[in-house]
């Protein structure tokens, strides 16, 4: 009886410590990409459908454009060993036999059960330099383990 009991105890410790030493889980939930005007404004009123009207205006008129930013939705959960980082992969019009490829990396902090909004963006003469964005992937990373990924349709 005592046997049984013990060993049952000692099962449920070794589960628990199993759970408990697990490493971070992330997920990139959304992935909003934003043109930005002259002033780094994505929209000009806090309405979805003028700023949807507002990128379909900055998207016929490049020259009217300063930069691209990228709002990402992101979570994660669990202890974090190494530090998280959000990384964006951008492709653009070919330039010679290649693509155009350009990364952009944040650290960032664990989030808890709660997601958090983090933006990155390409602007002024790097955004000029680089042209048209037409593929990206967004992951999350601890350390050197992907965690999460969302991409363009395109890529």
């Amino acid at each position: 009886m005592m046997r049984s009991w013990l060993t049952r105890f000692l099962f449920f410790s070794c589960l628990l410590l199993a759970v408990s030493s697990s490493a971070a889980t992330g997920r990139v939930l959304k992935v909003l990409p934003h043109l930005l005007d002259t002033n780094g404004l994505h929209t000009l009123k806090p309405s979805l459908y003028e700023r949807d009207a507002y990128q379909a205006f900055l998207l016929q008129n490049p020259d009217k454009c300063s930069g691209m930013r990228f709002d990402i939705d992101w979570k994660s959960s669990g202890p974090v060993f190494d530090p998280l980082k959000l990384r964006i992969e951008l492709r653009g019009i070919a330039a010679g036999d290649l693509p155009r490829a350009r990364t952009l990396e944040q650290r960032v902090k664990g989030t808890g059960w709660l997601g958090r909004w983090t933006s990155l963006g390409l602007s002024g003469e790097d955004y000029r330099q680089f042209g048209e964005v037409t593929a990206w992937r967004v992951t999350l990373w601890e350390g050197d383990q992907l965690l999460s990924e969302q991409k363009s349709f395109l890529w």
